[in-house]
C-alpha cells in the first residue's frame, strides 16, 4: 500500500505537532509550571501516527502514562490537553487528572492511564461491548515493553482471542520500563513472537518509520475489522528523553541516545517528502510555523484559564 503525498504531509504535520507540543510542555515543567511530572513522547511520533491515521474517530484508544502523542495523533485539541497538564479548569478532565490522566471521549480517546498494562483489560471490555452490539468499531490498547511482562497482558491477549474481539494491542518498544532493558526482562528479542502464544496475528515494525508503521496498523486493522480475530503489532521506538523530566538518565550512555536521536522520525520524513518532489522546504517551514503558532496558542490558553476552586474538590469523585 503506498502512501499519497498528501497522507505522508499529514502525518508529517501530526508528527511535528506533538513533537513540539511535548517540548512546550517540558518547558512549562522546568519552568515549575507543573505539578507533578511529565513523561515526554519524544522521538516515538511515527509510532502514534502511524497507528492512529490508520483508525476512525469512533474507534477507541486506551493509553499509558506517555500519553500525550497518541491523544494529539488522534487529534484532541492541544489547548485543552495543555490546560489539563497545568491543572486547569479548561483542560479535559477540569484540571483533576493532570498529565498522565488526558482522556477526549469525542475523539475517541477513553483513558491515558499511569498504571502500567491497565489499558489492556479496559480495551478487551470495550471491544467486546463493540462486538455485542454489533459495531464495526475497534479498540487499542497502546502498552510499553514493560507492559507485556504483567499479569494484565496475559489475561487480555488470551481472553481476546478466544472471544475473537475487536482488538488491536500496539507494544510500543522503547527498550527501557523505567530503567531496565527489555533485554534484562524477556528473552525474546523479537516481542511479536508471544502472538502466537494466543493464536494472535503479530507483526513488528520499524517504529522511527510512519509509513512503515501506517502500513502494518492498517493491514493489522483490516484483518480485525474482517472478523479475523485480534492482533499485535510491535513499533520497534525509543525514548529520546528519559523516562520522566529530570531524570539522572545513568542506565544509559548519551553515544546509545544520540545514536537513536539520528534515527528521527520526523528528520527522516522530512527528507523523504523533499525527495518525492511534491512538496518544497517553503511548505514544510510553513507548516511547521503554522504548528509552532498553535502550540504557543495552547499555552497561552492553558495560563490563562483559571485553577479549580477549592471548594469544587469533591466534585466528580462520585457519580450523580
Amino acid at each position: 500500500m503506498d502512501t499519497s503525498p498528501q497522507v505522508l504531509m499529514e502525518m508529517y504535520r501530526r508528527m511535528v505537532r506533538i513533537r513540539s507540543f511535548e517540548l512546550a510542555a517540558v518547558d512549562l515543567f522546568k519552568r515549575g509550571l507543573v505539578k507533578g511530572t511529565i513523561h515526554s513522547y519524544v522521538g516515538q511520533e511515527a509510532s502514534a501516527v502511524g497507528v492512529c491515521m490508520a483508525l476512525r474517530d469512533d474507534d477507541w484508544v486506551f493509553g499509558t502514562h506517555r500519553n500525550h502523542g497518541y491523544n494529539l495523533a488522534k487529534g484532541i485539541d492541544p489547548s485543552r490537553m495543555m490546560a489539563e497538564i497545568l491543572g486547569r479548569e479548561g483542560g479535559f478532565c477540569q484540571g483533576r487528572g493532570g498529565s498522565m490522566h488526558i482522556m477526549a471521549l469525542e475523539k475517541g480517546s477513553l483513558a491515558g492511564l499511569p498504571i502500567v498494562g491497565a489499558g489492556l483489560p479496559l480495551a478487551v471490555g470495550a471491544a467486546l461491548a463493540f462486538k455485542m452490539r454489533g459495531e464495526d468499531r475497534l479498540a487499542v490498547a497502546f502498552v510499553g515493553d514493560a507492559g507485556s511482562n504483567t499479569g494484565n497482558w496475559h489475561e487480555s491477549l488470551n481472553l481476546a482471542a478466544i472471544w475473537n474481539l475487536p482488538v488491536l494491542f500496539v507494544l510500543e518498544n522503547n527498550r527501557y520500563g523505567v530503567s531496565t532493558r527489555i533485554e534484562e526482562s524477556c528473552k525474546l528479542e523479537d516481542l511479536s513472537r508471544r502472538a502466537a502464544a494466543y493464536g494472535l496475528s503479530g507483526a513488528r515494525v520499524d517504529g522511527f518509520d510512519v509509513q512503515a508503521v501506517y502500513r502494518a496498523a492498517s493491514e493489522a486493522i483490516a484483518r480485525v475489522r474482517a472478523g479475523e480475530g485480534p492482533s499485535l503489532l510491535v513499533t520497534e521506538s525509543y525514548r529520546f528523553e528519559g523516562h520522566y523530566v529530570g531524570e539522572p538518565e545513568v542506565y544509559r550512555s548519551k553515544s546509545e541516545v544520540m545514536d537513536f536521536r539520528r534515527r528521527d522520525p520526523i528528520e527522516s520524513t522530512r527528507i523523504m517528502l523533499l525527495q518525492s518532489g511534491h512538496v518544497r522546504a517553503e511548505g514544510l517551514q510553513s507548516v511547521e510555523r503554522e504548528i509552532s503558532a498553535e502550540i504557543s496558542e495552547a499555552v497561552r490558553f492553558a495560563q490563562n484559564c483559571p485553577q479549580p476552586d477549592p471548594a469544587s474538590a469533591m466534585d466528580y469523585v462520585y457519580a450523580e
